[in-house]
């Protein structure tokens, strides 16, 4: 069977008969001389048969399988060459094309196992021990402690050893009195910002930089050097505000495929909104089963507005009645472990406190 036999079905063939094809292809390059499959190593002239020191001598520039003991054969040989030689090459690159298809089907797979894992929950509220609610309106972060303190913990009034109610005008944890100013609470959020520990600090500087806030200018480039630099500490929010930036073109030029690429490295840290946006752009590329999965591990995380996302998607057929049921029951489970009377109370005392 010639060569160009030998390879046309290789497309078709599993990647076992590939090889074997592959192997039996080099062989038959080879002069009748050559024994073995170990084809890398060839001591015999292609053109005239001549033996001689494998490093000595010239190699096809092409398909680096045959060798000359000189220049002259390796010319003469040539236009006999080239058949085999351009069925090699050609061989060689679909097996390639292969293997490369592959690894990508494989990393595609790890990475898609990896998205759609269902993150961590986010933590406890430092004096109530209670899940801190998603909503940032449900919960302060104190610059004087590096706490992220719920708003019913925050909110709740402070007694004295003889049960009578005092100022409350002090960190709910550590009891340091609040800034006197804006200017004072910036100078601690830049203390806490140097030390880089925790990243909040960091990324809500960087949010003064984006929104122009307490006297910062308006730049879009600084706070996105913060939010790279939060979301190295660990800050899932940060990649969610780096996502955003790419997708509007606040700071850098519009890239959406690197806005879903930092709300993924968001989502997979447990930022519920990142979740939701990846859900919105699957959901307009048409990827229905995609964006159900993320909206189902964004509304556990607490996001409301993935479930109204699922509800509209079960009214126009796009969702069953089972996964609608399904993701009332993680609301609701989010529901039972962010619920309390205190931040009920904080909630019905004022809007900046509403937790969910």
């Amino acid at each position: 069977m010639s060569t160009s036999d030998n390879c046309k079905d290789t497309a078709s063939k599993s990647n076992d008969d590939d090889v074997c094809d592959v192997i039996g292809k080099l062989t038959s390059m080879n002069t009748d001389n050559e024994v073995g499959n170990d084809v890398s190593v060839i001591s015999v002239c292609a053109n005239c048969g001549k033996e001689g020191s494998s490093d000595n001598m010239n190699t096809c520039n092409k398909c680096k399988q045959v060798k000359y003991c000189n220049a002259v054969c390796k010319k003469v040989h040539k236009k006999k060459h080239k058949k085999d030689c351009e069925e090699y090459v050609r061989c060689a690159a679909e097996r390639a094309a292969k293997l490369r298809d592959e690894e990508l089907r494989i990393a595609a797979q790890l990475h898609d196992e990896n998205l759609f894992k269902q993150p961590p929950p986010a933590e406890d509220c430092p004096i109530c021990f209670q899940r801190l609610p998603t909503l940032n309106s449900g919960r302060t972060y104190y610059a004087c402690c590096g706490k992220l303190i719920c708003n019913g913990c925050g909110y709740a009034p402070v007694y004295d050893d003889q049960g009578n109610k005092v100022d409350n005008q002090k960190c709910p944890f550590c009891r340091t009195p609040f800034p006197s100013s804006d200017e004072d609470n910036v100078e601690r959020l830049k203390e806490r910002m140097e030390a880089g520990d925790p990243p909040e600090a960091v990324y809500a500087i960087g949010v003064c930089y984006r929104d122009g806030l307490f006297g910062f200018p308006q730049d879009f480039v600084k706070a996105l050097e913060l939010w790279h630099r939060a979301a190295e500490l660990g800050h899932a929010q940060a990649y969610c505000s780096i996502g955003c930036a790419h997708e509007y073109g606040e700071g850098v030029e519009i890239d959406k495929k690197k806005a879903i690429h930092y709300y993924e490295l968001s989502a997979m840290g447990g930022d519920a909104v990142a979740r939701n946006n990846l859900g919105n752009r699957e959901l307009d590329a048409g990827n229905m089963d995609r964006a159900l999965k993320h909206y189902m591990i964004s509304v556990r995380g607490g996001y409301s507005e993935s479930l109204e996302m699922i509800q509209k998607m079960y009214a126009n057929g796009f969702a069953s009645k089972e996964d609608y049921t399904r993701a009332l029951q993680l609301y609701q489970a989010y529901l039972g472990e962010i619920k309390s009377v205190q931040r009920d109370k904080a909630a019905v005392a004022s809007e900046r406190y509403k937790y969910y």
